[in-house]
């Protein structure tokens, strides 16, 4: 299979970014204002936000709502076709916490036994 023919790899080209899956986390509940966004995002700058709404947007995730003259009022929400992405993205934070949880534990196992290792080998005398 080429990598272009690869489902999986289409999903992760629409999630791809910093903070795409964050955004779209946001949004589940409810629409939400630009600065609304951002304060969900607070590492975020206000370029980069806005470079991945417009990916988002231009993808037909989420949808731009201007209301009012120009952009006093912009809101983002999610499209119909941008929920069917929020249970796929649960499943890969559910992963994803469990992955963390999993290298947390070999992390600590891993280090005792380079500890033990270290103490084993410091009493090993060097050949004369």
């Amino acid at each position: 299979m080429k990598l272009s023919e690869c489902p999986v790899r289409a999903t992760a080209d629409i999630i791809d970014g910093k903070w795409k899956p964050m955004i779209v986390n946001a949004l589940k509940a409810k629409p939400l204002r630009f600065g609304q966004l951002l304060r969900a995002l607070p590492d975020a700058s206000r370029k980069v936000a806005t470079e991945q709404l417009r990916e988002l947007e231009r993808e037909g995730i989420i949808s731009r709502t201007a209301f009012g003259n120009r952009w006093e009022r912009v809101e983002y929400s999610l499209t119909g076709y941008g929920r069917t992405l929020v249970p796929v993205l649960t499943l890969m934070a559910d992963w994803g916490m469990k992955h963390q949880r999993r290298k947390s534990r070999l992390g600590a196992r891993t280090f005792e036994h380079r500890t033990s290792q270290q103490r084993d080998d410091s009493r090993v005398e060097e050949p004369a």
